[in-house]
């Protein structure tokens, strides 16, 4: 079974860059910093991973299955930050139930962000109040489905004469793909059992 220290060993402890702007070198393009947050609950029979389900109403990927978190804003004092407000913007997740574990590669999203993904232990007692107009839904994971890269199915779709690849991930008919897929994946990957 997988331990909180077995799991902090395996993820870079160094706090990610301070959120200046950046420039791809894969497209040229400026993309917009951002932080999303890997809340993990210990259920007393293994981990769980929280996700949410975007309202079917927003502009930007309605109806997604996502990760807690958003973009930077000029007010958080670093990404970190970023992904504790967000996350309590979001579900009501209150940053003092929250201790993290350390950090993922930061993933670089074709619609122009770059995003830094915090992994955080979920401490017991919290409770949990979705942004009505954000989130349709919430649900938990169980980590070892996360982290088993059978469940992962790669796609690829054409978009302006460019062909891309991204992950999918079918939880009980829940469709995970895109950049949380592969957030997820790169998790797997860094955990995966040797």
């Amino acid at each position: 079974m997988l331990t909180r220290s077995f799991i902090r060993q395996l993820l870079p402890q160094t706090q990610p860059a301070p959120p200046v702007s950046f420039i791809s070198p894969l497209s040229g393009q400026h993309l917009q910093r951002a932080a999303v947050l890997l809340p993990l609950v210990d259920r007393g029979d293994g981990f769980y991973l929280i996700l949410t389900q975007r309202a079917a109403h927003l502009h930007h990927h309605p109806g997604q299955i996502c990760l807690p978190g958003g973009r930077y804003d000029q007010h958080d004092h670093c990404l970190i930050e970023t992904a504790l407000r967000e996350t309590e913007e979001e579900i009501g997740l209150s940053r003092e139930f929250i201790e993290i574990a350390g950090y993922l590669n930061d993933y670089e999203t074709i619609t122009g962000f770059l995003i830094t993904p915090v992994i955080g232990f979920v401490k017991t007692g919290f409770e949990l109040r979705l942004d009505q107009f954000e989130v349709a839904d919430l649900f938990e994971v169980p980590l070892h489905f996360v982290l088993n890269l059978h469940h992962y199915a790669q796609k690829q779709v054409e978009l302006n004469q460019t062909i891309h690849h991204y992950y999918v991930l079918d939880y009980h008919g829940r469709m995970i793909w895109g950049a949380t897929a592969s957030i997820l994946h790169d998790f797997a990957e860094r955990l995966h059992w040797r």
